[in-house]
């Protein structure tokens, strides 16, 4: 799991509002972490509102700068207000030339900002939101932090001296980029612009092809041949301790064939009767799956004895789902493997923080391709590839 990878620049999760657009992420495996000192060089020392647009108008378009709190060009939900996080100044200016906001926090105490993002952060991944400030939009420098609601915004700043902070301990910078130490502990400082739409910073980090003594693939993030790497696990437990509880909510966790046996209306797994007969040496059940209320949050883990059998039926299960209108099924789980395990999940959500841990996804759909930068891989059965795209945004 720690040969060089390309990042996937992520795909599902819908628009997470505004202030989201604000808050996305990327952070490295590959690049040495340096001082945050060229983070904050003296062009990003601004101390005031106005100084901190003047820099930020050398690199991007920033015009009619807003600082009442009801400006309707401020997102809904509040990143941070005056008197929180040692904010002292918050505005908003428009970008004209791509269409989009730049939201201005002037802090006195920038430890204090980032730690404030941080707990953030870390709040909503509890609650549930995994993929929360994977694709982090704010820009912070030595006194002051802005947030772009557009991807071509956020590119721009991205030459400037002001660096993105991330704080979601699943994102990663591909190799080639910046990566400093933030001035909190689990938070890393880049220039790197994620997006899950592929159109952030590009990824110039070239896959080798272990099959061919190392030599670049032609494609990055495409290899000709072998892998790029894919995670594994001794036992159940060791997967278990891999996902949860920031991909995979396992505090319910059962090995129990009673409630492997269970499927609801909202959960179909992608392995059905007795686990061995799909090469699946040790199963459990991740969610719960009846009591007071219906079954929820159901995901299956698997460590796998004989992979090809086991992508091969979920391949012919696969196929047997697109037959009825040529679409999967909403409820029917996708099948995420690595070298010796694998996981079913139908939450778009979890499979998206699985990408993150280099997972990929079993896709036998005819006639499938991925955008450039997407990996997509050999898999092991026949018709079929592993990948981190989803057509659709799913």
């Amino acid at each position: 799991m720690h040969v060089k990878r390309i990042l996937s620049t992520l795909l599902s999760l819908a628009a997470l509002t505004a202030l989201t657009a604000c808050e996305d992420s990327g952070t490295d495996r590959t690049t040495e972490v340096t001082s945050p000192t060229s983070a904050a060089g003296k062009g990003a020392d601004a101390t005031t509102l106005e100084q901190a647009r003047a820099y930020v108008q050398r690199y991007a378009s920033c015009e009619r700068m807003g600082t009442e709190p009801n400006d309707p060009r401020l997102p809904l939900t509040d990143l941070t207000t005056v008197g929180k996080w040692g904010v002292t100044e918050r505005g908003v200016c428009s970008d004209r030339v791509e269409n989009g906001e730049l939201i201005f926090y002037v802090t006195s105490d920038m430890k204090a900002f980032q730690e404030g993002y941080k707990k953030r952060v870390m709040d909503k991944i509890a609650a549930g939101e995994a993929t929360y400030g994977l694709f982090s939009r704010v820009f912070v420098g030595r006194n002051f932090a802005v947030t772009p609601t557009e991807t071509k915004t956020a590119l721009k700043l991205s030459r400037s001296e002001l660096r993105v902070l991330t704080c979601n301990p699943t994102a990663s910078v591909p190799e080639g980029y910046k990566r400093e130490k933030a001035l909190v502990e689990g938070c890393v400082l880049s220039d790197f612009v994620g997006s899950e739409d592929g159109s952030g910073s590009p990824n110039f980090e070239a896959p080798r092809d272990p099959a061919a003594g190392g030599e670049t693939s032609a494609k990055p993030g495409q290899p000709d041949a072998g892998s790029l790497g894919l995670p594994q696990a001794g036992s159940l437990e060791e997967l278990k301790k891999m996902l949860h509880p920031y991909h995979v909510d396992c505090a319910n966790f059962s090995t129990d064939p009673a409630d492997l046996a269970v499927e609801s209306i909202d959960f179909q797994p992608v392995v059905r009767g007795d686990h061995r007969a799909w090469g699946v040496e040790e199963r459990a059940l991740c969610g719960y799956p009846a009591g007071e209320q219906r079954a929820h949050d159901l995901n299956w883990l698997d460590v796998v004895s004989d992979m090809t059998l086991l992508q091969s039926r979920a391949r012919d299960a696969q196929r047997e789902d697109l037959k009825d209108d040529n679409r999967l099924s909403a409820t029917a789980s996708r099948l995420l493997v690595g070298r010796n395990i694998a996981v079913e999940t139908n939450d778009p959500a979890v499979r998206h923080g699985l990408y993150q841990l280099q997972f990929l996804y079993l896709n036998c759909e005819p006639g499938f391709s991925a955008p450039a930068g997407y990996r997509v891989e050999k898999a092991a059965a026949a018709g079929c590839v592993l990948t981190n795209y989803e057509p659709g945004g799913n």
